[in-house]
Formats: structure tokens, C-alpha cells, sequence
């Protein structure tokens, strides 16, 4: 389990929002609350202008409750997007394309052909 720490910063999951803040999951054991106080620091109209559900964002830690397993978070100091989205890599076609598949293939099943005559053979003995 993870000791989380006043004034650290960490990166968790939007879990749900509700109109008066946006909880967060931290692995199996910590959820936390980001109160919508703590999203701006100027007016917040609708907390999905800023965060949404699957999010993965970064927060800062204001309080800790250890016994409850619980966080009270912020994220109106901090640039909590950054690296909050999967990166997303280009498909690269290598230059044999489909020919490797297509010269093992008859091999393949071969060999799985010979394994399945194999096992039929000695069931029937």
C-alpha cells in the first residue's frame, strides 16, 4: 500500500462527478475528493469543463486520512494534465509485411495436424 503524503503529487483516476466535486481512485486502497473549491481559482460552472470521468490526471494531496483510506485533493495550483492523456504511437508496417506469416502458416499447421493424428492415435490403443 502506497503512504501518501501532504503536498505530494500524484497521479490517480476520475471515478465520478458530482456537482459539488470529482472523486478519484488511487490503485485498490485510497480514493479521494477533489471539492470544486479546490478545482479553479476562479469561478467553476460545470466540473467537466475541466475533468471527466476516466481521467487520468494528477493532484495535489491537502489532507490524508490513513484510517479511512481517504484523500482530500486540489488541483487548482498545479498543471494537472500534463501526461494525463496515453500517448498514442504510430503503426509502423515492417517492411516483410505479411509474407513471414505466410510462408510459416503451412508449417504451423502441419505441426498441428501431426499433434491432433498423434493424440487420435493413442486414444484409440
Amino acid at each position: 500500500m502506497t503512504k501518501y503524503k501532504k503536498g505530494k503529487i500524484v497521479k490517480g483516476t476520475v471515478t465520478c462527478i458530482e456537482p459539488y466535486g470529482a472523486f478519484m481512485s488511487f490503485g485498490e486502497y485510497y480514493t479521494g475528493l477533489i471539492h470544486i473549491s479546490e478545482i479553479s481559482k476562479g469561478f467553476v460552472k460545470d466540473i467537466h469543463d475541466f475533468v471527466n470521468v476516466g481521467d487520468h490526471i494528477y493532484v495535489e494531496i491537502l489532507e490524508v486520512d490513513d484510517d479511512e483510506s481517504q484523500l482530500k485533493l486540489s488541483i487548482k495550483n498545479i498543471n494537472y494534465k500534463i501526461n494525463g492523456a496515453p500517448k498514442r504511437r504510430k503503426i509502423v508496417e515492417t517492411p516483410h509485411g505479411f509474407t513471414t506469416l505466410s510462408k510459416k502458416l503451412p508449417f504451423w499447421i502441419e505441426t498441428q495436424l501431426k499433434k491432433q493424428k498423434n493424440k487420435a492415435n493413442t486414444i484409440d490403443k
